[in-house]
């Protein structure tokens, strides 16, 4: 327990010394979402009776919530190549569950946060949803899928380049593709089997269900418990086979 909260504190003090810069950070891509697609596009469109922009923000936090907690990866990276910091833990009396949970509760911090950044800008824009117990489930199993998978991937890549190539050949697909910026049910039901398979689709149903105060659906839940607990067991066989 004591190397889990030594690793946890350790990510939010680097975190606390790059807030602004974070925080800038992850305002900019939303702001620009909800200025192009929301808020100059969305009077043209409607899925229903809900405006685009509507449709919109539960996409953004869901896309959010996916990249930051996976960008965990890239400072694990850092730490890993540069720092050697991965080998100071490797010699402290740390677990690898210890290290796989505080890596992952970091980026998950670090996706809560975009997702109120983002939260917050839909206020400036006049977009009221509902926040419940059920939307932040979500938003927590998200957050919970791809930190886990963020540090099994660390673990796993032989330098800081290979990491990029994974975020431009698995998160970057999925972030447009898993159900963000367009209803999936839209498409041909080929398309759908394969994009139903990506965890983020999952997460985008739920978080704009309960979002727009519609029944979630347990099933998606399901799926991103699953999921997690299957990337969180890669991430501890990854950094075992790291320390050997």
């Amino acid at each position: 327990m004591h190397g889990f909260i030594a690793v946890y504190l350790r990510e939010m003090l680097l975190l606390r010394r790059r807030f602004k810069r974070l925080l800038a950070g992850m305002a900019v891509s939303p702001l620009l979402y909800l200025i192009t697609f929301g808020y100059a596009m969305g009077g043209l469109i409607q899925f229903g009776h809900e405006p685009y922009l509507h449709f919109l923000i539960p996409g953004l936090v869901a896309m959010a919530s996916m990249t930051q907690s996976f960008a965990i990866a890239t400072d694990i990276n850092i730490a890993r190549f540069y720092w050697n910091i991965f080998e100071e833990f490797q010699a402290a009396p740390i677990s690898e569950l210890a290290y796989v949970a505080g890596e992952t509760l970091a980026g998950m911090t670090r996706a809560l946060i975009s997702v109120i950044v983002i939260l917050f800008l839909a206020l400036l824009f006049g977009v009221h949803l509902d926040y419940g117990p059920l939307f932040w489930l979500a938003v927590f199993l998200n957050s919970f899928v791809f930190a886990a998978l963020a540090v099994a991937m660390a673990m796993l890549v032989k330098s800081h380049a290979d990491q990029a190539l994974l975020t431009n050949f698995i998160i970057t697909p999925m972030a447009f593709l898993g159900g963000t910026f367009f209803p999936v049910d839209k498409l041909p039901d080929w398309c759908q089997a394969i994009l139903h398979c990506l965890p983020l689709t999952h997460a985008s149903h739920a978080i704009r269900a309960s979002a727009l105060g519609r029944p979630a659906t347990a099933a998606d839940y399901l799926v991103l418990i699953i999921v997690g607990l299957v990337f969180f067991w890669l991430a501890l066989h990854s950094v075992g086979r790291a320390r050997d």
